[in-house]
Parts: C-alpha cells; sequence; structure tokens
C-alpha cells in the first residue's frame, strides 16, 4: 500500500472517528437511530399480525412481505438520513470550513460519511430486527442470499439520493436542509414497498420502474412467495443504481466546484 493511499485511509478514518466520538459520548444520539426503525416496526408489525389472524395463509404471506418491507425500506432511509445528516453535522458545527482547509479531498469526506451512515444502519436496525423475530417470529434473514444485493441496492440508492441532497444544500444553503429527512419518504409510494408497481397508475408506474427500490421490492416479494430468484429485477435495480449513482456523483462534484469557488463552504449555513 503506497503513502499516498495510507494517508487517505488516515484522514477518512479521522473524520469517522470524529463522527463516531460523537454518539459515544450521547446515548440521546444512539437511542435516535434505533427508535424510529423500531417504532415503524411496531405498527407495521401490528397490522401484519392483523391480517395473518383474519386471513390465514394468505394473510401470514402478506404479512411477511409487509414486515420484510418496512425492514428493507428502513435500510434505504436511514443510509440516506447518515449520510445527508453527517454532512449536516459539519456544517451545524461550523466545521466543513475547518475540514477542508486540512488536506482532506472531497471524495474523502463522501466515503467517510457513507462509513459512518454504513454504521448507523447497522446500530439503527438490529434492535428492530432482534423485535421482529421476538414479537412476531419474523426473520428477514429467511430471504436467503438474495438479501445482501437487496441490502446492498438498497444503501446505494440511499448513497446517491444523499448526494443530491447535499447538493441542494451545497447550491440553496440553509433552505434545502428538510430535504436530508423527506426526500426518500417522499419517493415511499413510487417505491412499490408495500404493493407491487401494477397497482399504482398507469401513468405513474414508469416512474416508479425508474427507481432501483421498486425492482428490491418487486424481487423481495417473489422471493417470499417462493419463485425464486427475481434475476430481472435485480439486474434492473443494479443498472439503475448505476446510472443514477453516476449522476449525483456528477452533480456534487460540480455543485461542490460551484460553493469552494464562491466561498458558500465558509458561510453556509449561516
Amino acid at each position: 500500500m503506497t503513502g499516498e493511499v495510507q494517508a487517505s485511509l488516515r484522514r477518512i478514518w479521522g473524520l469517522m472517528y470524529r463522527h463516531i466520538s460523537l454518539y459515544r459520548a450521547s446515548w440521546p444520539r444512539l437511542l435516535e437511530l434505533a427508535y424510529w426503525p423500531t417504532l415503524q416496526l411496531c405498527i407495521w408489525g401490528f397490522t401484519a399480525t392483523f391480517f395473518a389472524a383474519r386471513l390465514g395463509n394468505p394473510g401470514i404471506v402478506a404479512a411477511g412481505a409487509l414486515l420484510g418491507g418496512v425492514l428493507l425500506w428502513e435500510v434505504a432511509l436511514r443510509t440516506q438520513m447518515g449520510l445527508a445528516l453527517g454532512f449536516l453535522e459539519e456544517i451545524w458545527s461550523r466545521n466543513l470550513g475547518h475540514v477542508f482547509v486540512s488536506p482532506l479531498r472531497p471524495w474523502e469526506l463522501v466515503a467517510a460519511l457513507v462509513g459512518i451512515s454504513a454504521l448507523r444502519v447497522v446500530i439503527g436496525l438490529a434492535p428492530a430486527l432482534l423485535l421482529a423475530w421476538l414479537l412476531y417470529a419474523f426473520d428477514i434473514f429467511d430471504i436467503g442470499l438474495m438479501l445482501i444485493p437487496f441490502v446492498a441496492d438498497l444503501m446505494v440508492m440511499g448513497w446517491w439520493v444523499a448526494l443530491g441532497v447535499i447538493s441542494l444544500i451545497l447550491r440553496h444553503g440553509a433552505g434545502a436542509e428538510a430535504l436530508a429527512w423527506s426526500v426518500l419518504f417522499g419517493l415511499t409510494p413510487l417505491s412499490a414497498v408495500f404493493y407491487p408497481v401494477s397497482i399504482l397508475p398507469r401513468a405513474i408506474q414508469p416512474i416508479a420502474l425508474a427507481l432501483p427500490s421498486s425492482h428490491v421490492f418487486e424481487g423481495m416479494r417473489t422471493v417470499m412467495a417462493g419463485g425464486g430468484v427475481a434475476w430481472g429485477h435485480l439486474g434492473w435495480a443494479i443498472g439503475l443504481n448505476a446510472l443514477w449513482l453516476g449522476a449525483a456523483i456528477l452533480v456534487f462534484a460540480n455543485q461542490f466546484r460551484a460553493a469552494r469557488t464562491s466561498g458558500a463552504l465558509i458561510s453556509i449555513g449561516e
């Protein structure tokens, strides 16, 4: 490993350690990570139990798909918010200008925040996964090896959505901060989390199919219904993620250069 790579990894770890220290020193921050996934699981878990009790075996299948959708969608939500809020932490603490006085490069900042967002997902979803097993006898790992690409695709989607949000914050300042909480929630109806794309109006279906998430959840339901591996949906999810991620990186790089030239990296949030 060259010295330049080692130096880059040290800078990435240094920024990650800063955020890890914030969570180590604040139990409310750790509680917040698990609060929303656990609350969502309880609400939808009781709904799934109701369906299973009233409808018998079809209800049990529907309940499993419902709980699987809740847990997998939380992967995308927590990933997106982890990256976007990590960037906002630097703005709120007036640290963004200080960070880039150092040799830290923009892609190293993004890499560090990606690492932190992945850690937030693990910490935030672990209690929800345990409760799903204890309260509802549901084990997301029953999906099998297909769970790995499903989770990976949803995490990548969370990252490119977050990069888009950060680009808007760099462009419009503090007025765009609310998007860190709302953008992916707004995509929920189009992501086919709890129902197939065919349920949507025909005019909206092409928009839904342009999102990787809709293919992930269609594939998840196929697997859970015993239909085998949905290679077509998996391929579309991977391809769309590559396309959207590439576009998000280009937009972020362009907005970052513009913000650095205009001095917005110092003044943003003021």
